[in-house]
């Protein structure tokens, strides 16, 4: 019989250690809950876990901290950041440290299951069609798109649909260029071709300026832009997938 993963869940909010030890317990994991960033330190250092979740504000040592000296006493466990409040530079320092990935909240149960699935899996990656149709939405293989119109221009691709355009971004080019970690999305009521409108966060710390291939006006946001995001694996890369940012209303001439 094959051993139990082991799962340690740091957030001091008891509901979300709760809900990770009922959701990834259902999965045959054997996950343990703590508040405090110290408390985990401890457990870290008394016993051995495949898997840390830890939440970035935490209410004694930060997040980030725990995060530095968990690769220190415990090298090969994986380590998944999590946070309710998302900054670029939060995502760097993670990425930085060693950090698997760097979550948003809130996610879903479907979304934990892949996330522990996808850091468990031998090959390191994992893609189920199942998490593909969950942010369908948010997401368009090129093969799909027939004769419809797309401009490219400086990594970043424009298309039209109902009322206006979407803006957005070829995931296999970024992939290629890094570890796509984290999109940050400028906030501005318009965007200007040429300018940047977002920007993307690579593994090591890079950081690429996505410039708008045109302008208009803002009518939505992608808010689950890095959630998606989590569920792009190498093995999606022989698809070419296009996920929209913004959906803009074209500027009057």
């Amino acid at each position: 019989m094959a051993e139990r993963k082991k799962i340690l869940v740091v957030d001091d909010d008891p509901v979300i250690g709760l809900s990770c030890k009922r959701i990834l317990g259902a999965e045959g994991y054997a996950v343990g809950a703590v508040t405090r960033g110290a408390d985990a330190l401890k457990r870290l250092s008394s016993e051995e876990f495949d898997l840390l979740i830890s939440d970035i504000r935490l209410p004694d040592i930060g997040g980030i901290e725990v995060l530095g000296q968990a690769r220190v006493i415990q090298p090969r466990t994986d380590v998944v950041m999590i946070t309710g409040y998302p900054t670029l530079e939060d995502a760097k320092e993670a990425i930085r440290l060693g950090a698997f990935e760097f979550l948003e909240k809130p996610f879903t149960p479907e979304f934990m299951r892949n996330i522990a699935a996808k850091v468990f899996d031998k090959r390191g990656w994992i893609l189920r069609k199942a998490f593909i149709d969950q942010f369908k939405q948010y997401i368009t293989p090129a093969s799909e798109l027939d004769d419809r119109a797309i401009y490219y221009k400086d990594g970043a691709w424009a298309r039209p649909v109902m009322g206006g355009w979407e803006i957005g971004f070829d995931v296999r080019q970024w992939y290629l260029g890094g570890h796509l970690l984290y999109i940050d999305m400028i906030e501005q009521p318009v965007i200007t071709s040429g300018e940047p409108f977002a920007r993307i966060l690579l593994g090591e710390g890079k950081i690429i300026e996505l410039m708008a291939p045109m302008s208009g006006a803002i009518r939505q946001k992608n808010d689950r832009v890095n959630e998606t995001l989590a569920s792009f694996v190498s093995e999606c890369l022989s698809e070419n997938w296009l996920v929209w940012l913004l959906r803009i209303a074209p500027q009057a001439a």
